[in-house]
């Protein structure tokens, strides 16, 4: 099973520091938000430098906040500094509260503004030259220098019917939170397979993100997570996959449960068509850091696996 973890850090040390210790416990991934220290690019190189292996993504960076042809350009430098293989971006249009209400930009259209973005910023990374012409970008540009020969892998955050079209015709896959195993078989899998096969690419890859805690008392565990990611109940994008996985909020999507428990439902995930786990680890109960090093033992443990 590629179990890979949330990036973290208040500062570049603080990630470095992460990344070292996430590569020599053996887990596949960090999924870096685009919250850590503001941008978490310039971080990310530098812990690609202070690794080996390990891959390196983002969870997401909002594709209206930097345009495709810089994002590209980006993202391109930090694979230059990790090599090959080990850097992919992971993109996705944000919410309206966010792109609206925090930044003046304007939401009225999300669905064709990722999907013009998308096939910019992915060809681009592909190594194609592009001359593209859409209702939201006009783009004439050459691929990033820094590529030299290199690809970088896009994800999209593609939680609804039409994302997933654009996933799968347009990109290495889909980067998913709040998506539970009924989602991901039903919901995400058929769709992004259906449009990566219709467009002649290989099969998708599936990243499924959860907050994850090992802990006995599963009515408790679940009322820490309602209320730590009520947030996630609150927006549109995320109430419908949490529909489609027949759930009432995200207290009730999360994987919670002793050692065995989890274990259990984490297999049931790839059994439900994802290729990776994004586990983002949660405390629960007065010993916060004994809940965390009990969550992340087992994460290791299956990791090895």
């Amino acid at each position: 099973m590629r179990i890979g973890l949330t990036g973290f850090g208040t500062s570049t040390d603080q990630v470095v520091r992460q990344a070292e210790r996430a590569e020599a416990d053996g887990f596949g991934a960090l999924w870096y938000p685009s919250a850590v220290l503001g941008d978490p690019l310039t971080a990310m190189a530098l812990a690609a430098r202070a690794t080996t292996a390990i891959e390196l993504g983002t969870a997401v960076l909002p594709s209206y906040l930097c345009h495709p042809v810089l994002q590209a350009n980006r993202s391109a430098a930090v694979a230059e500094a990790a090599g090959p293989g080990r850097f992919t971006l992971g993109v996705g249009p944000s919410h309206r509260p966010v792109i609206e209400d925090r930044y003046g930009l304007s939401y009225a259209t999300p669905g064709r503004h990722t999907e013009e973005y998308v096939q910019v910023v992915a060809g681009l990374l592909r190594g194609e030259r592009l001359d593209f012409t859409g209702a939201e970008y006009r783009v004439q540009a050459d691929p990033p220098a820094a590529l030299g020969g290199a690809r970088v892998p896009v994800l999209v955050a593609a939680l609804g019917p039409r994302l997933l079209r654009v996933a799968g015709a347009h990109s290495a896959g889909t980067i998913l939170w709040m998506g539970n195993a009924r989602a991901t078989e039903q919901h995400v899998a058929p769709r992004i397979r259906k449009a990566a096969a219709d467009a002649g690419r290989p099969e998708p890859r599936i990243v499924v993100g959860l907050p994850v805690a090992v802990h006995d008392d599963v009515a408790e565990a679940r009322a820490v997570a309602a209320e730590q990611y009520v947030v996630y109940g609150q927006l549109p994008n995320y109430q419908r996959i949490l529909e489609h996985g027949g759930v009432a909020g995200p207290g009730d999507a999360v994987v919670v449960g002793d050692e065995a428990a989890v274990t259990a439902q984490i297999r049931a995930l790839f059994a439900a068509g994802a290729t990776d786990f994004w586990a983002a680890p949660f405390p629960v109960g007065e010993d916060r850091s004994g809940s965390r090093a009990r969550t992340r033992a087992l994460l290791k443990e299956l990791a090895a696996a």
